[in-house]
């Protein structure tokens, strides 16, 4: 199958015309209209090589359900023992700093590359782009960030310097994301860390279902 270099226009080509590793299109840019329309069309930016950027739409697709969300009796005790706090949407750029610094086993650096933060700073600042963080005695030790389009919230990355912070950031997520009424959370590619919580993989035909019927719903505007 061909891969499409993209235009200037946000614009992507068919998410069936992907190549077996997902990979549906290099190039254009990550101006905010961009990286909106990837998101409404099932696709994400996951790395740049050099000035080109690469868009995936993998067959299967991660996703976790709220109603789904697996919270273990290890974790249960710690959300109840107070001795985490976590607020929404008020140090994106620590939490996406923190997550581009994070050591991933088997990964040789980090996609979050100084353009990625400067883009999904920008969604956040329109509304689009949220962060849930985790406190312990008023210090960031954990936290994720995503980006909410409709009733789906498409998560990015998360961070832990802390045992467990990040699962109660996630914990806290999908509570938010039940009051808000958000069908589902994209985790992209499977893990084994995911799997443990409550995500499953989907067929991507059907995770193309679930997104059109995300995208009908008007979405929560502004800060979480």
């Amino acid at each position: 199958m061909a891969v499409y270099l993209l235009p200037e226009e946000p614009v992507f080509p068919p998410v069936d015309e992907a190549e077996p590793d997902g990979l549906v299109a290099i190039g254009g840019d990550l101006s905010s209209p961009r990286l909106l329309a990837s998101y409404t069309c099932g696709i994400f930016p996951w790395f740049m090589e050099e000035d080109d950027i690469f868009w995936f739409s993998p067959d299967p697709r991660m996703v976790l359900l709220p109603e789904n969300f697996k919270v273990s009796d290890s974790l249960h005790r710690m959300i109840h023992s107070n001795h985490f706090e976590v607020r929404f949407d008020t140090v994106f750029d620590q939490v996406i700093g923190a997550c581009a610094e994070m050591v991933r086993p088997g990964q040789d650096g980090t996609w979050i590359d100084p353009a990625f933060i400067d883009v999904y700073q920008k969604l956040y600042d329109l509304g689009f782009a949220h962060s849930v963080e985790t406190f312990r005695n008023d210090k960031l030790v954990g936290g994720l960030y995503g980006v909410s389009i409709g009733a789906a919230f498409f998560g990015e990355s998360m961070f832990f310097r802390s045992g467990n912070a990040s699962k109660i950031a996630l914990h806290r997520l999908v509570e938010r994301c039940k009051e808000f009424g958000i069908h589902f959370i994209d985790c992209q590619v499977e893990s084994e860390h995911l799997l443990r919580l409550g995500a499953h993989a989907i067929p991507r035909g059907e995770y193309l279902t679930r997104l059109a019927a995300a995208m009908k719903i008007n979405s929560h505007k502004g800060r979480w």
